[in-house]
């Protein structure tokens, strides 16, 4: 007797820990009916068992969703050797010892990685003009590249603020429809100065210019604004800095002062940059965060193996800010896989509903980095990329 072959048109239901469409809150667990490559439904899978009696039924994974969103990387940095090292030795043991690796060829790496993840959008943090124009003639690419400008003299401000501001028109120029954005990354608070932080930021909520910052990440960003010294101030080259901190920030450190709240008080969060790692931060930084609007991007791995400490994910969310995944450079985040990321922070935050993770790796990341998402809905054709 032949043994009967499924049916290939048949319906077959795919189900998983968690579902997420790109609309609603998701489901854990979930399931999806697909019929002839087509998404038939989506939901709860005793709901769908119940419409879809003679559905095949079979687990297709932990998770289905569209791909995920990489909101914060460093491409440039992709031919880097990935070294877990405390934050004070990884600088220079990594950064610095390979500083060879960074260019062209590596953010070409990167970027062929993304596009063999099928990641569905990336936020890029770019060092050089070269970079830039190498990643805005891609057309695999979709998302935001950041032009990351340093400077903490105040009196240079003005200069380097021009420079920035002639190769960001120049490049704006070269935008194409379905291609990648154009965006402004003051590095952080305390390698910009409080001059050239504010002409950056006013100058990209004029512009409508998306923005990132990167902003407590290690723990002695917190001391630096409080005391206007320790580890960070002290790791300094000295002849690249003012002689002291508060020159840098223009006003004088404080106990009470974080770098959120100087960024608050000196208008940098009008424009509502998303604020990457958001590590060390008090319950008011958050409050301040969620009434500017801003979006928070964390990047689970990269601050375990910095010893950066944990992001407060479960108080960010209670305040309502957006959160997004990125994986920062593969030189201490290890990969560019976002869905890497997600199975970490799950075993990084058990109490968390894992449907919030998933969310933010798709929603949150198409939010910040300014890209359409794509939706798992009836109608649609299926991909086997949606499994996780």
């Amino acid at each position: 007797m032949t043994a009967q072959l499924p049916d290939p048109h048949s319906p077959e239901l795919l189900t998983c820990d968690v579902l997420f469409s790109g609309v609603g809150g998701g489901y854990a667990p979930g399931g999806v009916v697909v019929a002839d490559g087509v998404i038939a439904a989506v939901g709860d899978p005793e709901a769908l068992r119940a419409r879809y009696p003679h559905a095949r039924e079979r687990r297709a994974g932990a998770i289905i969703a569209p791909p995920p969103v990489n909101a914060h990387t460093h491409l440039d940095m992709s031919a880097y050797a990935f070294q877990a090292l405390p934050y004070f030795r990884w600088i220079p043991e990594v950064v610095i010892a390979q500083r060879a690796q960074r260019g062209v060829a590596g953010a070409e790496r990167g970027a062929d990685e993304l596009t063999r993840l099928g990641t569905g959008g990336v936020g890029d943090i770019v060092w050089s003009p070269e970079v830039m124009d190498a990643l805005l003639a891609r057309e695999d690419l979709r998302g935001t590249l950041y032009f990351e400008v340093l400077g903490p003299f105040p009196e240079k401000a003005d200069e380097l603020f021009r420079a920035a501001r002639e190769r960001l028109e120049g490049w704006r120029r070269k935008e194409r429809p379905g291609g990648p954005r154009v965006g402004l990354s003051p590095h952080t608070p305390y390698t910009v100065s409080h001059r050239l932080m504010r002409l950056l930021t006013e100058y990209a909520a004029g512009e409508g210019l998306p923005m990132q910052i990167h902003v407590a990440e290690h723990p002695a960003e917190l001391e630096l604004f409080r005391t206007g010294g320790g580890p960070l101030w002290e790791n300094r080259l000295p002849a690249l800095y003012p002689p002291t901190f508060a020159e840098v920030i223009g006003r004088a450190p404080e106990p009470d002062l974080t770098p959120v709240r100087y960024l608050d008080e000196l208008g940098a969060l009008a424009g509502r940059p998303a604020l990457i790692h958001m590590v060390n931060v008090t319950p008011e930084d958050i409050g301040r965060t969620a009434r500017a609007g801003c979006s928070v991007v964390t990047c689970p791995r990269s601050n375990r193996h910095l010893s950066c400490g944990t992001f407060p994910w479960a108080a960010f969310a209670a305040a309502g800010v957006e959160v997004a995944l990125g994986t920062d450079s593969v030189a201490s985040g290890e990969s560019l896989d976002v869905r890497a990321e997600v199975a970490f922070a799950r075993t990084l935050y058990p109490e968390l509903d894992p449907r919030l993770l998933v969310r933010a790796a798709v929603k949150g990341g198409h939010r910040v980095v300014g890209t359409p998402i794509q939706l798992l809905r009836r109608g649609e054709a299926w991909h086997t990329h949606y499994v996780w």
